[in-house]
């Protein structure tokens, strides 16, 4: 019975130590990964972003929280091969366009959420600009800072940015009006 009980509690221990997220590539989210995370990995970002003195350091933290969850991500699956835009990693397997980099960094952002770490910022829907009817539309996931208005929105963009690079947070406002790093 004893042994029973501690293969019981290491299985479920061993459960409960790890998160699953479904990340997606190929451009529309063609392709679907599971992603594990563990225990010591998951207990690193806990610690990184409980760190946080205020909101705008905790946007700090998390651009790298979320290059470094794609970077693990990365080491389990093609995701590795994604770079920055979408003409730099043409024609290979891990590829990622705007589609891709809001869905994926919105499942990780609403895991983060779900385990607390997220203290001055909730998960908001995902955002789309549009430069002119000429230009494609872009999408990116976005996090919101509770009772603040409409000002106190943000996006994190990882699609400007390769595999395991800090995300690119910027006011929403600004990023609708084509603000970015140019890739």
């Amino acid at each position: 019975m004893k042994s029973w009980l501690l293969a019981l509690l290491f299985c479920c221990g061993s459960l409960l130590a790890e998160e699953k997220v479904q990340l997606c590539y190929g451009y529309g989210c063609l392709v679907q990964a599971e992603i594990r995370y563990g225990d010591a990995q998951l207990s690193e970002i806990d610690r990184t972003l409980r760190a946080a003195v205020d909101a705008e350091n905790e946007r700090e933290l998390l651009a790298g929280v979320i290059g470094q969850l794609y970077a693990w991500a990365g080491e389990q699956s093609d995701l590795r091969n994604d770079r920055g835009g979408n003409y730099a990693d043409a024609g290979v397997s891990g590829k990622m366009d705007c589609i891709d980099h809001s869905t994926s960094t919105t499942r990780l952002l609403q895991l983060l959420e779900a385990r607390g770490d997220l203290r001055w910022h909730h998960v908001a829907a995902i955002e789309m600009r549009r430069w002119a009817f000429v230009f494609p539309a872009h999408y990116s996931a976005v996090i919101e800072m509770p009772g603040e208005g409409d000002g106190r929105h943000f996006v994190v963009d990882s699609w400007f940015v390769d595999n395991g690079q800090p995300a690119v947070i910027l006011p929403l406002d600004e990023w609708k009006k084509g603000a970015g790093p140019d890739v």
